[in-house]
């Protein structure tokens, strides 16, 4: 199972098919962004690409088999993971294909180091508009916090040990991958305090989903003078507002925006071939 170190030494796993032009996979699931959850896409990149493409999967850290990673969170941080799973495999400027929140890690990537990012394909962009608010975002902490509060830290272990996918169980709280797989760490977990939990909840809460409308992890301004072409998937709902898509396809000088319904069944063939077409015409 290969695996590269981000900046603070967090052990990043990832997974390569098929040879060409690279495609680094940002997968969506939120705090769980992982490889397995492109199998609950509409399309998969892995299973349409990696005939075309060297396609790269990794697990963001704290999700998936990348749970070796320190305390705490930053987007900073995570485009170091990205950038170190692209030197592993010897990769020096690579599509992204970014999911959900993987578009918030796709644009930030592109933001830090447009050199090594030659397109992005942004499926569902998150964000926030006047459609929402960031208590869309910060819902999925409250179970981990009510839980630690009402019954000890120790009760949020025994939860994560029982089902340690966050987006399936948020009781389990966003460390749920390592508590499940580290014994001294969930120690570590089990001796805190429920205000030390709760603390620790709120830091990790606030760095992911850091309140800066709309994108969240890059400006308007950076968006407005962006060169790297962008492919725009829309999202439909509050977590995904059809909105945001729109104003990034307003604002970027590289961007279009497929149909909201481009994933319906009577459409998603030519999606695909579109997504295709994208995918070839920026490669160089």
């Amino acid at each position: 199972m290969p695996e590269t170190r981000g900046p603070d030494g967090a052990a990043i796993h990832y997974e390569t098919w098929g040879s060409g032009h690279p495609l680094l996979l940002i997968a969506p699931g939120g705090v769980n962004s992982e490889i397995g959850f492109w199998e609950r896409s509409a399309i998969n990149p892995i299973a349409e690409f990696q005939s075309e493409f060297l396609v790269i999967g990794m697990d963001q850290r704290h999700a998936g088999a990348s749970w070796n990673a320190p305390l705490g969170f930053s987007y900073d941080l995570t485009a170091g993971d990205q950038l170190a799973v692209l030197d592993a495999v010897g990769v020096e400027r690579a599509h992204v294909w970014g999911g959900c929140i993987g578009v918030m890690y796709a644009l930030r990537l592109a933001s830090i180091a447009p050199e090594r990012v030659s397109a992005i394909v942004g499926q569902d962009p998150v964000g926030l508009d006047e459609t929402n608010s960031m208590d869309v975002f910060m819902r999925m902490f409250e179970p981990t916090i009510v839980l630690a509060r009402t019954e000890g830290p120790g009760a949020v272990v025994a939860s994560a040990v029982a089902n340690p996918v966050f987006m399936a169980n948020n009781a389990g709280g966003p460390y749920a991958r390592r508590i499940a797989a580290d014994g001294v760490f969930r120690d570590g977990i089990a001796a805190m305090t429920s205000d030390e939990y709760v603390a620790t909840i709120e830091r990790f809460a606030e760095a992911i989903w850091p309140n800066d409308p709309p994108l969240l992890t890059v400006t308007t301004d950076w968006l407005s003078s962006c060169e790297t072409p962008l492919l725009i998937l829309p999202g439909s709902d509050a977590f995904h507002p059809t909105g945001i898509a729109q104003m990034i396809c307003r604002t970027a000088p590289h961007a279009h925006c497929l149909d909201v319904d481009c994933r319906s069944d009577a459409k998603k063939p030519a999606t695909i071939d579109a997504i295709r077409a994208f995918l070839h015409e920026h490669v160089g």
